[in-house]
């Protein structure tokens, strides 16, 4: 017996049972026919209470037979409703059990195709390719960095001595800008003026001459 049915049960002494989908189906088909009775006593029950509320006061007899077929109607439709309740429960429940059955299969395939992937590998193998993969990896590497230094062909040079020589021409270049810009010695300087220099009037003398021009103007002015 397979594994789904040990899990869910196969067929007994009486031949194969009918499959999940074959049963919900008819669930389906039964809970279809009671609700269609379920409507049915629903529209007797209505029409025996009219019957009733017609022959109230007329004729008493006929009222209380009325009440009598709808209550009978009323049973009715509980049970159906208690039926209907549990045959939904049931159909659920069913299609449930089908649903994980599916899902089992699935799984119990890819269990299926995930061992058939793994058969052929080996983890030594795989950690030795794991291996083989850093080491080319590290060569790589290795490689990339010799071809990217530099390569003098042969010519090496102390960087020292490089670097003194370079210090030297730049002091020289100093010293020469700095003579060109001192000029030379012998440069002859301008001659001093042999004349004096006029000096300038006093303070007092221009205040004066001020007051002369002052008095001179109020006499003409008389």
């Amino acid at each position: 017996m397979s594994l789904f049915g040990k899990i869910f049960g196969g067929g007994g002494k009486g031949g194969k049972g009918p499959s999940p989908q074959e049963a919900i189906q008819k669930l389906r088909e039964t809970e279809e026919m009671l609700t269609k009775k379920q409507e049915f006593l629903e529209k007797k029950i209505e029409q025996e209470l009219q019957i009733a509320k017609k022959n109230g006061t007329k004729n008493k007899r006929a009222a209380l037979q009325a009440l009598k077929r709808k209550k009978r109607y009323e049973k009715q439709l509980a049970q159906i409703d208690g039926t209907l309740s549990t045959i939904e429960f049931q159909r659920e429940a069913l299609e449930n059990a089908n649903t994980n059955t599916e899902v089992l299969k699935n799984m119990g395939f890819a269990a299926k195709a995930m061992k058939s992937a793994h058969e052929n590998m080996d983890i030594d193998k795989v950690d030795d390719l794991m291996q083989d993969i850093t080491d080319q990896q590290e060569l790589a590497q290795e490689i990339s960095d010799a071809i990217s230094k530099p390569v003098g062909f042969g010519e090496e040079f102390d960087e020292d001595e490089l670097l003194a020589e370079l210090d030297e021409l730049e002091q020289e270049e100093l010293d020469k800008n700095l003579l060109e810009i001192g000029g030379p010695e012998n440069v002859p300087l301008p001659n001093v003026p042999s004349s004096s220099i006029p000096s300038r009037p006093a303070k007092k003398e221009e205040d004066e001459d001020d007051m002369e021009d002052l008095q001179r103007w109020a006499m003409e002015a008389m």
